[in-house]
């Protein structure tokens, strides 16, 4: 849609006035219900005119040619990216809810996630859509060496997100003739791991290729390649491709609007999100020039109707941003719902949200 449509002042406020209406009823709205319900201050035939120049630039239409007008794509697109301002009260209800309810002593960051979306699909009245950060993106929060039976190590690396990485390895042959090999190692182990945590506190998995083998006492210098490949083994594998996991709430909330009472349009949306995720992840994660930017310095993205590429998304809106660790981003947050959808709201939950979670995930 052209922003530069020369749209004066009484076009915007009758075009804000028609979508508000649609948001509020689900029904085409007339030139003499606009004047009547929104103070506009001009004579419905004045409005009747605004509606039909609105029309001419593809901003509204006619569902039915004796119907009122509702908003189309393009309309709704101009009101998100000039009419419209997230609501800061929204904003404060959804940090304040996860700030109270999501404690993170001793949880899994998806057990987390999956509490956040509740929250989000309640206050929202739409799908809430979380993916949860691969272990790539999450850091390396102790490393514990453990001795098993055999003359084996079990090395476990528990992530800053409480999920675990763990390999089981031989120990050196110096150590196999030993009565029990087990137990020679276990001071070494213990010593071990308290270097390796050390060393590697904070630091994303992928950071144990870079450690300085080195400074290991020589007395343990026979353990640093059996480490080393180890843990190099555990980096590469949090590094293989992986279809990022999405946690979803909120279809009991999204059912009530009228958009959805079609089972097969539901459906459709029901089976892109449990079988074909995949498809979704360049809504999350790629720039799109019409997904614009809508908050000053928040990547906050919103896709309307027939911009969604995908078929069963496309009598739908999606507001999705990234949450971020250090700056850097690590996973996304959205709502998913109809076109008709309160945007002041929408954005405010994304925003909200991706901001609690950026600086929760940073401390």
């Amino acid at each position: 849609m052209d922003s530069a449509l020369p749209l004066s002042v009484r076009h915007e406020q009758v075009l804000q006035a028609t979508i508000r209406h649609y948001i509020a009823t689900a029904e085409p709205v007339g030139s003499r219900a606009l004047a009547q319900e929104y103070d506009l201050k001009v004579s419905p035939a004045t409005v009747r005119n605004t509606m039909g120049l609105l029309e001419k630039y593809g901003l509204l239409y006619q569902p039915h040619t004796s119907a009122g007008r509702v908003p189309s794509d393009s309309g709704y697109r101009l009101y998100v990216d000039r009419l419209m301002s997230p609501s800061t009260r929204v904003g404060r209800r959804v940090d304040a809810a996860l700030s109270e309810e999501l404690n993170w002593m001793g949880r899994s960051l998806e057990s987390l996630l999956k509490e956040a979306t509740q929250i989000l699909a309640q206050i929202s009245g739409y799908l809430a859509l979380v993916t949860v950060p691969q272990a790539s993106a999450v850091l390396i929060r102790h490393i514990q060496l453990v001795a098993v039976e055999g003359g084996q190590v079990l090395l476990v690396v528990v992530l800053d997100s409480l999920a675990t990485q763990s390999v089981v390895v031989q120990l050196p042959a110096i150590l196999g003739s030993a009565a029990t090999p087990s137990e020679p190692g276990r001071r070494e182990l213990e010593i071990l791991s308290n270097f390796l945590s050390h060393h590697l506190r904070g630091r994303p998995l992928a950071d144990v290729t870079t450690l300085n083998w080195g400074d290991l006492d020589a007395e343990f210098e026979h353990y640093g390649a059996m480490l080393c490949q180890a843990l190099g083994d555990l980096a590469l594998r949090s590094q293989a491709p992986a279809t990022p996991q999405l946690v979803v709430s909120g279809l009991s909330e999204v059912l009530r609007q009228p958009e959805f009472s079609d089972a097969q349009r539901i459906q459709a949306v029901v089976r892109l999100l449990e079988e074909d995720q995949s498809q979704l992840w360049p809504l999350f994660f790629a720039a799109s020039p019409l997904a614009t930017q809508v908050i000053q310095d928040v990547d906050v993205k919103v896709w309307i109707g027939a911009e969604n590429p995908l078929e069963p998304m496309q009598g739908c809106a999606l507001v999705v941003s990234n949450y971020t660790r250090h700056d850097t981003s690590v996973g996304s947050v959205g709502v998913l719902g109809p076109t008709r959808m309160v945007y002041e709201n929408a954005v405010a939950v994304v925003k909200a949200a991706a901001d609690y979670l950026s600086t929760a995930l940073s401390q």
